[in-house]
């Protein structure tokens, strides 16, 4: 199965978290666009909403939402995502891959759109250590 890197970002806090995608949790991003939302239930998120807003494979190749196919692209460029213009009018061939969630795909980038009941900090909160009694002598 493929494994992808969530970079999942919460815009009530302003903090981004770094999550492992695999199994369903990774099958909920195949076949999706750029700008779709999921329900993040299938990453242990219950009552979210996930919106994806970017991803790269594992060149660090970008996706880019206006390429409306599932492979890799060279095309020309006036600005936007996979290329930023030095001077003004410069154009460029680049490549770029398409917005469909594919498995080449290595990093996805996300925004929470709906919050559920427990926030993120809960989730990604380190355990608690267990304090063990002192032994009475």
């Amino acid at each position: 199965m493929v494994d992808f890197k969530v970079v999942l970002s919460d815009p009530a806090t302003g903090k981004a978290y770094n999550i492992d995608a695999s199994g369903a949790g990774a099958g909920a991003f195949i076949g999706k666009r750029i700008g779709d939302e999921i329900d993040g239930s299938g990453l242990g998120f219950e009552g979210y909403r996930i919106k994806i807003t970017g991803a790269s494979d594992r060149n660090g190749t970008p996706a880019r939402k206006t390429l409306q196919i599932a492979g890799r692209r060279k095309i020309l460029m006036a600005g936007g995502v996979g290329f930023h213009p030095v001077t003004e009018g410069e154009r460029r061939r680049k490549m770029v891959r398409g917005s469909e969630i594919t498995q080449d795909f290595v990093q996805i980038n996300a925004i929470v759109s709906q919050a559920g009941s427990k926030t993120l900090a809960a989730y990604f909160a380190p355990p608690e250590p267990e304090h063990d009694a002192p032994a009475a002598e």
